[in-house]
């Protein structure tokens, strides 16, 4: 199996070519093999190409455990560059069909190479019944009890389920989302991020990913933090969020939120499976 790694920010994928569908129905398991860091390549999670219908191409995401996502952020940044680097789509924008529905992935060029990436990561829902989880109103500063530690909550679908708290990071251990990731109140789990507000226009996030564990970014996660943030009056509608991987933009518009930042390649290779 041919593969290229790349990470966006840090938070690093395989990324694979299926578009002859060899692998379909063993992308759990082979996701599980590539992630692992000891006995295999190392990944939060694998990406796979694959041809869409209703666009240009198909990203399939699956986690570093096995499980599916439908959206990732960081990871189709990374496939954006991906399918541009190696002529499989040859147009700016590129429409990629995700579980979420299709993304438009705007490349910016340097030298003829693409540098960063802008993703039109969609809008936010706060229904309950979308996220999903089991309440009727809204998720926003909710106050939560788990392991004798109360936390105020604000939680929304952004392509996958995001709850985020605020406060001081250094008041927070990153292993405490493996405990709000499975709270009762969210039957298929959640992303956690906790966030900090720097200014009105720049936070601090540190993100625990539901089926990945605490990694070095997250873009849905990011762009659901800003969304909290200037919901809550914390910050405007453009706001630079700094990450343990690096820094990412992210604008609220009407038409959608808007995600810029890097896509690097770490390496290519070929691995027997």
């Amino acid at each position: 199996m041919k593969f290229v790694k790349m990470n966006g920010n840090g938070n690093d994928f395989v990324i694979i070519d299926d578009r002859k569908c060899e692998f379909k129905g063993k992308e759990s398991q082979i996701a599980k093999i590539l992630c692992d860091r000891h006995f295999g390549i190392g990944g939060d999670g694998i990406l796979i190409v694959r041809n869409s219908e209703i666009a240009q191409i198909q990203m399939v995401i699956i986690n570093s455990d096995g499980s599916y996502a439908s959206m990732c952020g960081n990871g189709i940044r990374c496939f954006a560059k991906y399918v541009w680097d190696n002529h499989i789509v040859d147009s700016n924008p590129i429409k990629i069909e995700t579980g979420d529905g299709v993304k438009d992935a705007f490349l910016h060029m340097e030298n003829s190479k693409v540098e960063k990436v802008t993703i039109n990561m969609g809008k936010p829902s706060f229904d309950c019944k979308s996220i999903p989880a089991n309440c009727e109103d809204e998720i926003v500063n909710k106050k939560i009890k788990l392991h004798g530690r109360e936390y105020n909550i604000t939680t929304m679908l952004m392509g996958v389920p995001h709850t985020i708290i605020f406060g001081n990071l250094d008041d927070f251990d990153i292993n405490e989302g493996k405990y709000i990731e499975k709270y009762e109140l969210f039957p298929e789990g959640t992303n956690v991020n906790f966030c900090e507000i720097v200014d009105k226009n720049k936070i601090k996030v540190k993100t625990w990913e539901r089926g990945a564990g605490a990694t070095l970014a997250c873009g849905t996660g990011n762009c659901s933090s800003v969304i909290a943030a200037n919901k809550l009056g914390f910050t405007g509608d453009k706001v630079e969020v700094h990450i343990p991987g690096g820094k990412l933009l992210v604008q609220i518009k009407e038409n959608g939120v808007f995600m810029t930042g890097p896509a690097l390649i770490s390496f290519k290779g070929e691995l027997e499976i």
